[in-house]
């Protein structure tokens, strides 16, 4: 257990390391949720552009 518990310390770097991973972590995030975003509108776009789907 005590292992476990240095390893989340980080040698005390831990409020570095750690910020660092959620800001990454939040970065990469917003990343992903812009990128569906922006593909659900460019897919709604262009079954538009496409017309009726033909049978």
């Amino acid at each position: 257990m005590e292992a476990l518990s240095e390893f989340f310390a980080m040698g005390g770097y831990a409020t570095y390391v750690w910020t660092a991973y959620g800001l990454a972590l939040f970065g990469i995030g917003g990343i992903l949720l812009i990128s569906l975003k922006s593909w659900k509108a460019r897919e709604r776009e262009f079954t538009a552009l496409r017309g009726p789907s033909r049978q």
